[in-house]
Formats: C-alpha cells, sequence, structure tokens
C-alpha cells in the first residue's frame, strides 16, 4: 500500500513541497515543516502568513510531492487541507513541534560539530505565529522508473 511507503519516507524528512491554487488559478509551491503523518493525515507547520496560508483558507485542495532517494521513487500526494489555528488540538501540537524542534536542533549541532563547521545557522525554530495543516490525503500516486505510474485512492 502506498501510504505504507509514503509513512516511511516521510518519517525521515524535515520538509516537505505543497502547492496550492487561489481561485485564480495561480498557483503556489513551497516547502512546509513536516510534523507527522497519522493514518491517512499529514501534520505541517507554516507561517501564518505565506500564500499557502492564503489560498488553503479560499480553496483547500493541495498536493504534496516527496522523492525517495533510495528508490529513486516519487510521490504526489493529493488532499483536502484544515487549518488548525488555536485550541487544544493546536496547543498538544505545538507541544510536539517543540520536541521535534529541540531534537532536530541537536542533531544539526551534533553533526556540524562533528563535520567541523560553524553552527550559527543550525538551530532550527518555528515563528510564534504559526498554523498547523492537517492534509487528509485522498489519492497517492507513485511515479517509479520511466514514468511508470501506480495511483490509489484512499
Amino acid at each position: 500500500m502506498l501510504l505504507h511507503e509514503i509513512s516511511k519516507i516521510l518519517t525521515r524528512r524535515e520538509f516537505i513541497s505543497v502547492a496550492t491554487c487561489n481561485f485564480q488559478g495561480e498557483p503556489n509551491a513551497a516547502p512546509k515543516f513536516f510534523l507527522k503523518i497519522e493514518n491517512n493525515i499529514i501534520y505541517l507547520i507554516d507561517y501564518a502568513i505565506g500564500k499557502t496560508w492564503e489560498n488553503l483558507k479560499i480553496n483547500p485542495k493541495a498536493s504534496l510531492s516527496v522523492s525517495d532517494p533510495a528508490t529513486l521513487k516519487s510521490y504526489k500526494i493529493n488532499g483536502k487541507a484544515e487549518i488548525i489555528e488555536t485550541g487544544a488540538e493546536y496547543d498538544q501540537i505545538a507541544e510536539e513541534l517543540t520536541e521535534k524542534e529541540l531534537k532536530l536542533s541537536v542533531d544539526r549541532i551534533i553533526e556540524g560539530v562533528r563535520q567541523k563547521k560553524k553552527h550559527e545557522n543550525f538551530p532550527v525554530g518555528t515563528s510564534n505565529k504559526f498554523v498547523i495543516f492537517r492534509i487528509i490525503i485522498q489519492q497517492i500516486t507513485e511515479i517509479g522508473h520511466c514514468g511508470k505510474l501506480h495511483r490509489e485512492e484512499i
């Protein structure tokens, strides 16, 4: 099942590319911080000031893309986005975000020290004003070797 493959790939990622479109047909694609995947839902973090946020408020359709360098397969994930800006779920996810940011920062600093790099840009942080995008996966397309496609509706 492609959902299982996507879950394995995403757990090794910090960012995922998200494409949205407004009602005038103007596209927007930008990387978003990947927090977690649970069942058929992907949670992403973004600043509450950008085009992705604006587009999803008026058009909740999103398309995500990710590649697996080990297999050279790519995946397109289409789904419906819900924006979480306040409330108990927001607070709980904010705690998870803090933990993930801390782990990522520590890992980046340790790797930087191992490679004898300056670590001025290694810490990760999110603005105090952020939103959570809950992407409910509706379709996954695997793009294999020579353009071979395999689609699954979720």
